[in-house]
């Protein structure tokens, strides 16, 4: 991936992204369409379509090429293992921090709204966009051009989590804190929720013996909670 000078401006064209990061598309309406969130569509009525369909193709295709990255590097690693690790890989932080290292949050489409409200770097938006890429490069480039994208991302981000141990389950980890120190289960508790009924952004609270440790946002409840759950581990020193 090419150097970009960061204090030309903030944006980047599509194209400019496409190369920064040698991305091989030739269908510059998919990249651009990979790139456009709903809040874009709702103020610019000339761009068709927002990203949501290629989200749900990304989401799919990231799945199996972590999940066969994984079998093939991890030949000892049981059934199990494998499995938290791939969900640790291809979490709402994870594939947020994936886009912020290819500087995704340059390039993405959004209204003025959400732009002016700091959704550049929004982790579910992130999240959302990167899989959408990922959808959209299979579409125009193939399952060849995506193993190639993503693979060089996937080994440093397996090793720190190996090492963070930050592959078991954040809930499983304080439940089992919080029951060594005699206190009842935590508590989660959505506080807010953004977005259209379609695509809602979560945010949970949680509650160890009463008191707030932690918050954390996620596309679904169960994301968002597994997020809080990673904060209160932080807050208390455990993770």
């Amino acid at each position: 991936m090419e150097n970009l000078d960061q204090g030309t401006r903030e944006e980047l064209t599509p194209k400019e992204f496409a190369r920064l990061n040698s991305l091989p598309f030739t269908d510059n309406l998919l990249l651009s369409r990979a790139l456009t969130h709903r809040s874009y569509l709702n103020e610019h009525p000339e761009a068709l379509e927002d990203n949501e369909r290629l989200e749900f193709l990304g989401d799919a295709v990231l799945d199996f090429l972590v999940g066969a990255w994984l079998y093939n590097h991890f030949p000892e690693m049981s059934e199990g293992d494998l499995t938290r690790l791939r969900s640790a890989l291809v979490r709402t932080e994870q594939l947020a921090a994936f886009a912020k290292q290819i500087q995704l949050g340059r390039v993405m489409r959004l209204g003025r709204g959400e732009a002016e409200s700091g959704g550049r770097g929004r982790p579910a938006l992130l999240c959302g966009t990167f899989e959408a890429l990922v959808g959209a490069l299979y579409l125009d480039a193939g399952l060849d051009a995506v193993r190639d994208f993503i693979e060089p991302m996937l080994k440093p981000a397996a090793e720190r989590i190996l090492a963070e141990h930050a592959e078991q389950d954040p809930k499983s980890l304080l439940q089992e804190w919080v029951q060594s120190q005699g206190y009842g289960p935590p508590v989660y508790r959505t506080v807010a929720t953004q977005g259209p009924e379609h695509d809602k952004t979560f945010e949970v609270e949680v509650l160890v013996n009463g008191q707030p440790f932690g918050r954390g946002t996620g596309r679904r409840k169960q994301a968002a909670a597994k997020s809080a759950a990673s904060t209160a581990l932080q807050t208390l020193g455990i993770n």
